[in-house]
């Protein structure tokens, strides 16, 4: 196995044994930048020596004696919407060339307290939106890789870099992990702080990680757990313990359900039946979960909030430049103009009545599992693809992960999204350990 294929886990355990150094690591991964990003695009900013930099001063400091933090040396991919101190921030739109941040934002601060080497800026869609940015899926890149964390996802999936962060609104994390292959995570709502990065909706902005295994995801998620006075949204509580609860068994067999939600016929018919192949994998441990009639509006209340808070954070950039803005983007900011007080009100109420249903259903099941797109990465370059079996999740502000579990007919990946409770993010990440565990003994008795 080469330098770049290490997962963050067995790198960390070869840096610490001294097998390797963090230089090494990262010049493996700048070298494999070299062979493959001249086709991928999932850089924003890269600069080569700012990366050795930080490795080499790591390194030193191991040498000395000195501390080593939980990610020491591991090179991390951070979505161009992060402000960074060293390197650029442009958000994505020309409105921002050149913009240089002052100081970092909280997540690479906790990034840096933690060792890890701040690798560059991956490509985001214009202003995280709809607007696509210039990467290609690196399973084909005649295919869109998703958005709008679409450097990120792509970067982790062609072996870059071993980790990546990202931020999820609709669908920005979900989607690319599952267009392009890997673990995608996005937390409960509010358990990582987002001060210093773009704001779209404070209500549904949350910050997610990306990486190729569950134990990755586990670890990456954790170190960025914080409260931030800065960020509302945040609460000062004690570290769950997402690693090592990922690396549990179950005390008992998952009861999962089954949530083909309101928009299943916007599943494409592989994907359908792939899932229809899935439940019957888990038998009595799955049954169909029909959701109530409430859970229908979903995407249009969380449409009242997304849009009428980007006509509100985005207004500066609409005013002085609507002719440097997609018409994709000056759509959703003059839908938002029109949403009335009482409608967006009413998503903010309807947002707590669901979360009560799904209190409920989460009373007996530990997982909900959904497809996490309609289908593989469509053709073309031009859009992001849809986010319409992430919305409801990220409406209602619970944990979601997907996983690789699945492949479509054109061999391009198709992601098993699933769900948890509000709030119980390490539970989510040990049952899918086991479903993906679960998966993989059924595909070995198929052989």
């Amino acid at each position: 196995m080469t330098l770049f294929e290490l997962s963050a886990t067995e790198a960390i355990g070869k840096i610490r044994d001294g097998e390797i150094t963090s230089e090494e690591l990262v010049q493996a991964c700048l070298d494999r930048i070299d062979q493959v990003d001249g086709e991928i695009e999932a850089w924003a900013h890269l600069k080569p020596e700012y990366a050795l930099d930080q490795a080499r001063m790591l390194d030193a400091q191991r040498a000395e004696g000195g501390p080593v933090g939980p990610l020491h040396g591991i090179p991390v991919g951070i979505k161009d919407i992060f402000d960074t101190e060293s390197l650029p921030t442009e958000n994505g739109t020309v409105l921002d060339s050149g913009r240089q941040p002052m100081e970092d934002c909280r997540v690479v601060s906790l990034l840096k307290e933690a060792g890890a080497v701040i690798m560059g800026k991956t490509v985001t869609s214009e202003l995280a939106g709809l607007g696509p940015g210039k990467t290609k899926n690196p399973h084909n890149p005649a295919h869109t890789p998703g958005g709008s964390s679409s450097g990120s996802a792509a970067a982790v999936a062609s072996y870059m870099v071993p980790l990546a962060i990202g931020t999820q609104t609709n669908g920005s994390v979900i989607r690319p992990a599952s267009y392009c292959g890997i673990v995608g995570f996005k937390p409960s709502h509010g358990l990582i702080p987002r001060t210093g990065v773009l704001t779209l909706s404070g209500p549904l902005d949350t910050v997610g990680t990306y990486a190729r295994s569950i134990e990755d995801v586990a670890l990456l998620t954790e170190l960025l757990v914080a409260h931030d006075p800065a960020d509302k949204d945040t609460r000062a509580r004690a570290h769950p313990p997402l690693s090592r609860t990922a690396a549990e068994e179950p005390p008992m067999t998952p009861m999962v359900a089954f949530a083909k939600t309101a928009v299943w016929d916007q599943a494409d018919k592989e994907t359908q039946e792939a899932f229809g192949e899935l439940i019957e994998l888990l038998g009595d441990d799955c049954s169909d979960l029909p959701l109530s009639e409430p859970f229908d509006h979903a995407v249009e209340m969380h449409r009242n909030i997304m849009y009428a808070d980007m006509a509100k954070t985005f207004a500066g950039y609409y005013e002085r430049g609507k002719d440097k803005l997609t018409d994709t983007l000056c759509e959703m900011i003059e839908f938002g103009q029109k949403v009335s007080a009482v409608d967006y009100n009413k998503a903010v109420e309807g947002r707590e009545l669901l979360n009560s249903g799904l209190n409920l259903v989460f009373d007996y099941y530990d997982i909900i599992i959904t497809p996490a797109t309609p289908g593989p990465a469509p053709v073309g370059l031009d859009a992001t693809g849809n986010p319409v079996f992430n919305t409801l999740w990220s409406f209602t502000g619970v944990p979601a992960i997907t996983l690789p579990l699945m492949q479509g007919e054109n061999g391009l990946p198709l992601g098993v999204q699933l769900i948890g409770p509000r709030g119980d993010d390490a539970r989510l990440l040990r049952t899918a350990r086991w479903l993906t565990s679960r998966v993989a003994d059924d595909g070995a008795s198929r052989r």
